[in-house]
């Protein structure tokens, strides 16, 4: 074959590569953190400031899964309603969810004697307010 075909099927060969392999104005979305990649906290049944471990968790900033170790469903909601896991069921985990960096405290939103907190980002829970507060910590 003449060096002109081999130059033309190369240039051609670089062509299609810059056209389909170029950038694009969408940006891509963001990919969630595993679950082995965030802190686990676990579920571990009906009881008070000790239904979760560790209570009070050192997450401020971080991503989060709660793994239910109970035989029941739990759903596990932040006090000031910004996170919601939704229903866990037994066995299984919830998805990765974002801590705040100043900290939060949380409940089981089925059964709301269970209660929660994270640390801040370096530091201590933040005080608890709401109803969840005065329950059984």
């Amino acid at each position: 074959m003449p060096r002109t075909v081999f130059a033309a099927l190369g240039l051609t060969a670089s062509a299609l590569c810059l056209t389909s392999c170029g950038g694009s104005d969408t940006p891509l979305p963001p990919t969630a953190p595993s679950p082995s990649t965030a802190m686990t906290i676990t579920v571990a049944g009906q009881n008070g400031a000790q239904s979760f471990s560790p209570n009070p968790a050192s997450a401020g900033g971080q991503m989060v899964v709660f793994r239910n170790a109970d035989s029941i469903p739990h759903r596990v909601v932040l006090n000031d309603g910004s996170v919601d896991t939704g229903d866990i069921a037994p066995g299984t985990t919830s998805r990765a969810v974002q801590m705040p960096v100043s900290g939060t405290n949380y409940h089981c939103s089925l059964h709301p004697a269970m209660v929660g907190a994270v640390n801040a980002s370096g530091g201590a829970a933040p005080p608890c307010e709401g109803i969840y507060c005065d329950r059984t910590r």
